[in-house]
């Protein structure tokens, strides 16, 4: 089945989901150009989930999607040896240890944002590092809602087409953001787009969606020779108005400094690619003492948002992929319309 038929878009172009960059308005600009916008769900609480979704419902009649991550949340642990790595940051900045918040910052889909779900009957409902339950699954196909994963090796592709998903997203190493992987977390079994894509293509019998360092119509169009169904992309949408990167993120974007990314899990506990920085070049990238995903981000928490105060990123999390030649400053819409260029 071709992929616009599969997601009632006029173009085979999903919006990459980017939990913490940007909330509807992207998804809806996307959207209504004829691509799939995508709302990250990660990081939003359940009222904040149902303002954005009513928020969507009222300004697109296109299909949209909203994405979750699939991950189990660590039992608790000692995070002293983290602490103690943050805490000359934390005397530099003039900050107090004891204002660290524990908490996780970001949430798995759960039986509650299921039942919410429901409510608004999404088209298209993606998830990261794997898939949910089977009940919960059961759940999101009951509306009839297309199913998306992400799959970073060709085992990871087989495994999400034996339970049933619709199209696999093919993620290359190239991809901004946090890995994919699920069935196992050794890095040197991740691949480029370009390798992972025609292996997974030649693997499965469901559509192939490319998604990593695909930054311009010819980009696109070299995806789509591969045999990809349609492309997934990022990053080249972080500096549209309808975004709500960071001033300090913007500012790395547009910088030379965005040509050296890394793979690194300072910030969240799972590696994640982003501009290289202060605290990656210091702690890791791939930091021992980092506690588990995604408990690492509480006490990253305080000195990023202190640093940004000052315009500094030297803690923030400069999402990106190692491809941001072609991330300008124009509207979602004309991006969009740039990219279908490729097809």
């Amino acid at each position: 089945m071709h992929l616009c038929t599969l997601l009632g878009t006029q173009l085979p172009l999903i919006q990459a989901p980017m939990a913490g960059v940007q909330g509807s308005a992207l998804a809806v600009a996307v959207s209504n150009t004829g691509g799939l916008g995508s709302l990250p769900a990660a990081m939003l609480g359940l009222d904040a989930l149902q303002a954005e979704l009513t928020r969507i419902q009222a300004q697109t009649t296109q299909p949209y999607n909203v994405n979750f991550f699939c991950h189990t949340p660590p039992p608790p642990a000692d995070d002293t040896p983290w602490r103690a790595a943050l805490a000359p940051y934390y005397q530099e900045m003039g900050l107090d240890l004891a204002c660290i918040v524990p908490g996780p910052g970001r949430a798995p889909f759960s039986a509650e944002a299921a039942h919410l779900l429901r409510t608004f009957k999404p088209p298209v409902v993606s998830f990261h590092f794997g898939l949910p339950s089977p009940a919960l699954l059961e759940v999101v196909r009951s509306w009839g809602a297309k199913v998306l994963s992400s799959a970073t090796t060709v085992e990871e592709a087989l495994w999400l087409q034996a339970q049933g998903v619709d199209a696999i997203i093919a993620q290359g190493l190239e991809a901004g953001g946090h890995r994919g992987h699920f069935l196992a977390d050794d890095l040197t079994r991740q691949m480029g787009t370009f390798a992972l894509l025609p292996q997974i293509v030649k693997a499965v019998n469901v559509p192939v969606i490319a998604a990593g360092g695909i930054a311009d119509a010819q980009g696109v169009a070299a995806a789509m020779a591969l045999g990809a169904a349609g492309v997934q992309i990022g990053t080249a949408y972080l500096l549209c108005p309808e975004a709500t990167t960071s001033a300090v993120h913007r500012a790395a974007l547009q910088s030379e400094a965005a040509r050296h990314t890394a793979l690194t899990n300072v910030f969240t506990g799972r590696p994640a690619r982003g501009i290289l920085n202060r605290v990656m070049r210091e702690q890791g990238p791939i930091s021992a003492a980092a506690p588990a995903f995604p408990m690492a981000t509480a006490a990253m928490a305080p000195l990023r948002a202190a640093a940004e105060r000052l315009g500094q990123g030297d803690f923030s999390p400069l999402w990106s992929g190692q491809n941001a030649s072609g991330c300008q400053a124009l509207p979602a819409a004309e991006v969009t319309r740039l990219l279908a260029q490729g097809f």
